[in-house]
């Protein structure tokens, strides 16, 4: 049996042994302690074996792709293309989310006893997201970018400060002669080498993880909650099915120049593994090994555009939070005009690029942005007892969208004679 099969079997077994636990005895002290000591450690180990791989793997891969370009120019050219990229189709994508919740409208579905429940159960974790998002995304968001001490933002998970020293580091590179900079390209090469070869042992324990995964989700929330607010969770999972599979299977045949069928094939491995861990960081790994060895992008593409895409391409998230802002917005009976809503488009685009790519990683953002158009930021409530489904399901759209863009990106090159 494949790797991939057997990461979708144990998804499954989670997933039903889940929804059976907690069908049985949701809240019961035995579900809760297989929950909490076999579960959810079996998952968070996976998880953790993946994480502790991605800052030498992107500080590797990153200049190792820089130092293949070669000449600046090309650099600079695909950098251009790469974010233009980017930006267009998470717009695209943060566009589709406000039609779908203006045609589905299942913020009007939502009943006053239903809301003062779900505040009163999420109570005390929308009050901590909403005090961990900060008061306004001003000046200081742009300036922290580049970070006083890269070793700091590696440690505390600031992938993108972390990216840009890294660039900047990679171009300084190249501008010095090749006898002082070939010894440590060799030592980057090493290492990712070295980190490749610990993603397999990783990915050994992959269906136990994701089967741990999968019990904690739906053993701890059930199908309860989902009749109330199905409306709002069938909106968000069609949506992203339909960019997943239709929008981006058209770029990939169109600017890849791919059958979407053969592509689609060739990712399952890490789309199964961004749905499992719910972050694209963590699934960078697998998306660089399936980029190279499975869909043939070249090394210096892969390496410069996907690191890029695991933090500043997220399609999926672009759309949640487009969705979900309106949503609450009709929940709370916050009317929100047209001129409103095209910026709620470009300011979601804009944000996402900011979302951690870690599980949840959006949510304090997307509070920012509800208390600007003046929807309450505790309102998030109302969606935290399924946001973890639903961020699994638009992570794999976020890392789908990335390798789509890893081809694109590689044709164009290749047109230009890069």
């Amino acid at each position: 049996m494949s790797l991939n099969a057997k990461i979708l079997l144990g998804l499954g077994l989670g997933t039903v042994a889940g929804i059976a636990a907690g069908a049985v005895g949701q809240g019961s002290p035995v579900v809760e302690w297989i929950t909490t000591y076999l579960a959810e450690p079996a998952g968070q180990i996976f998880l953790r074996l993946l994480l502790m791989v991605v800052i030498p793997l992107v500080f590797s891969t990153l200049i190792l792709g820089i130092a293949g370009l070669g000449d600046l120019d090309r650099l600079g050219r695909m950098g251009a293309r790469t974010l233009a990229l980017f930006l267009g189709t998470t717009l695209l994508a943060a566009t589709l989310g406000l039609i779908t919740v203006n045609v589905v409208r299942p913020g009007e579905a939502i009943s006053t006893p239903l809301r003062e429940t779900l505040l009163a159960t999420f109570a005390a974790q929308a009050e901590s997201t909403v005090a961990a998002a900060g008061s306004d995304l001003g000046i200081e968001t742009f300036v922290n970018l580049i970070p006083r001490n890269p070793l700091a933002a590696a440690v505390g998970g600031d992938l993108i400060a972390f990216i840009i020293f890294t660039l900047i580091f990679g171009v300084a590179l190249t501008r010095i002669p090749e006898r002082y900079g070939r010894p440590l390209l060799d030592v980057l090469e090493a290492i990712a080498r070295a980190t490749m070869v610990m993603i397999g042992f990783a990915m050994k324990l992959a269906p136990i993880g994701v089967a741990g995964f999968a019990f904690a989700v739906t053993a701890r929330l059930g199908l309860d909650v989902l009749g109330p607010i199905s409306l709002y969770f069938g909106a968000v999972m069609l949506g992203l099915a339909v960019y997943q599979f239709g929008v981006l299977a058209l770029f990939v045949k169109w600017l890849a120049g791919w059958s979407p069928g053969a592509f689609y094939r060739k990712i399952r491995l890490p789309m199964t593994t961004a749905f499992s861990t719910a972050s694209s960081a963590a699934t960078l790994p697998t998306t660089l090994q399936t980029a190279e060895e499975e869909l043939g992008v070249p090394r210096e593409v892969s390496g410069f555009v996907l690191p890029l895409g695991a933090t500043l391409h997220m399609n999926g998230t672009a759309f949640f939070m487009s969705i979900t802002i309106l949503f609450l917005a009709q929940a709370f009976g916050v009317p929100i005009g047209l001129d409103t809503q095209v910026l709620i488009a470009l300011l979601t685009a804009l944000t996402a690029v900011s979302a951690a790519g870690i599980p949840s990683g959006s949510i304090p953002l997307m509070v920012v942005i509800l208390e600007s158009v003046g929807v309450p930021g505790e309102s998030i409530a109302l969606m935290l007892g399924i946001e973890p489904i639903l961020g699994m399901a638009r992570t794999s759209t976020n890392v789908t969208g990335d390798l789509m863009a890893s081809l694109t990106i590689a044709r164009s090159e290749a047109a230009s004679g890069g």
